[in-house]
């Protein structure tokens, strides 16, 4: 009879444990803009450019076992598309056109599914990922390999993705009654941090 009561003790002792640990792994982190960098790379027939964007914001929710990544369930990624600044008002203005930003205020990502988490080493994975990215109010679906660091209460991703404008019905911009004409082709360039 004592016997039973103990087992009864224990296993409920253990069954609490993996609730409670469950419920404390699944953590929601918020992009910080200040540590975070992207920039859009791309050509033109004159010379390369490249422009920043300096508003952003997201939401990432992972589950973390002894530091390690082992599970993203949701990430989300918001950069304003007049926060997107070149140094040239002129190239912006013209940016801001073809990315119809009176009418499409934001560019977004959402993540639908991870399709593989691969450790190289206790904080730092490759995260292969499928989800959908819009721009200029165009939807597409989207795959995305990238960097994940884990450090602390911060988790950091880290790649860089090839899209092509026409892909998103974006005219690529032109400048000087069209003497200046940009490639199709650009490379968007990402570290993005975020905290709890």
């Amino acid at each position: 009879m004592n016997t039973l009561k103990n087992l009864k003790l224990v296993l409920g002792s253990i069954l609490m444990m993996v609730v409670t640990t469950q419920i404390s792994i699944a953590q929601t982190y918020n992009l910080n803009n200040s540590a975070s960098n992207l920039k859009i790379e791309g050509t033109s027939n004159v010379h390369d450019w490249e422009i920043e964007a300096k508003d952003q914001k997201g939401k990432l929710v992972a589950e973390l076992d002894n530091g390690q990544l082992v599970k993203i369930s949701q990430l989300e990624f918001t950069v304003v598309a007049e926060s997107l600044k070149s140094g040239k008002s002129g190239m912006d203005k013209n940016t801001y056109k073809a990315l119809k930003t009176d009418k499409n205020k934001n560019i977004t990502y959402k993540l639908n599914k991870v399709n593989n988490i691969d450790c190289v080493s206790s904080g730092s994975c490759k995260v292969v990922t499928s989800g959908t990215l819009n721009i200029a109010g165009s939807s597409r679906p989207i795959d995305i390999t990238f960097d994940a660091k884990v450090s602390g209460d911060k988790i950091t991703l880290t790649g860089s993705q090839e899209l092509k404008m026409t892909d998103y019905k974006v005219d690529p911009p032109t400048a000087m009654f069209g003497t200046i004409t940009t490639g199709d082709k650009v490379n968007v360039k990402f570290q993005t941090t975020f905290s709890k």
